[in-house]
C-alpha cells in the first residue's frame, strides 16, 4: 500500500469473496457519496489464501449490484505489511478475530486496530455471519449489517 495521508481501513473475513468485499464495496460507496473518498485507504483481505485472485461470489455481486455498487475486488491474503500500513482492520467474526490478533503478535511495528466491524452496530449484531452456504437472503442480510455498521464506523472517524 502507498504512503497516504488521511485514514486506511482493512476488511477481513475468511475467504475475502463474500461479506469482506461487501463491507469495502459498501464503505467506498458511503465515503464517495460523502465526497471523502480522498481521505479514506480502503481494501479487504481474507484470513486464508482458498481465494486468492478470484472476484467475490458471484451473489455477493448480485446482492451488491442490486444496491447499485459495483466491485472489482480480486480476493487477497492479508500480509504482515497490512498491520504495518493500515489504521483499522476491521473483521467480521471472532474466529477471524483470533486469526488477526494471533497473526499481529509476529508483527513487530503492528499499527493497526482490530476489531470486529459488529462492534459498530447501532442493532448489536456483533457478529457477521458468513453466507458463503445460505441463501440470497443472506447475503441481504450480509449487506444491511455492512451498511449498520460502515455508516457507524464512518461516522465514528470522520
Amino acid at each position: 500500500m502507498a504512503a497516504h495521508e488521511g485514514k486506511s481501513v482493512l476488511f477481513v473475513c475468511l475467504g475475502n469473496i463474500c461479506r469482506s468485499p461487501i463491507a469495502e464495496a459498501v464503505f467506498r460507496k458511503m465515503v464517495t457519496d460523502r465526497g471523502t473518498a480522498d481521505k479514506w485507504v480502503i481494501d479487504s483481505g481474507a484470513v486464508s489464501d482458498w481465494n486468492t485472485g478470484s472476484a467475490p461470489d458471484a451473489r455477493a455481486l448480485a446482492c451488491l449490484r442490486k444496491h447499485d455498487i459495483d466491485s472489482d475486488h480480486r480476493a487477497r491474503q492479508v500480509t504482515k505489511e497490512d498491520f504495518m500500513t493500515f489504521d483499522h482492520m476491521l473483521c467480521m467474526d471472532e474466529s477471524n478475530l483470533r486469526d488477526l490478533n494471533k497473526k499481529a503478535n509476529t508483527v513487530k511495528n503492528c499499527k493497526a486496530q482490530i476489531e470486529l466491524l459488529g462492534k459498530y452496530d447501532p442493532q448489536k449484531q456483533l457478529i457477521i455471519k458468513d453466507p458463503y452456504y445460505g441463501s440470497d437472503e443472506d447475503f441481504e442480510m450480509v449487506y444491511e449489517q455492512c451498511v449498520r455498521c460502515c455508516r457507524a464506523f464512518l461516522d465514528n472517524h470522520s
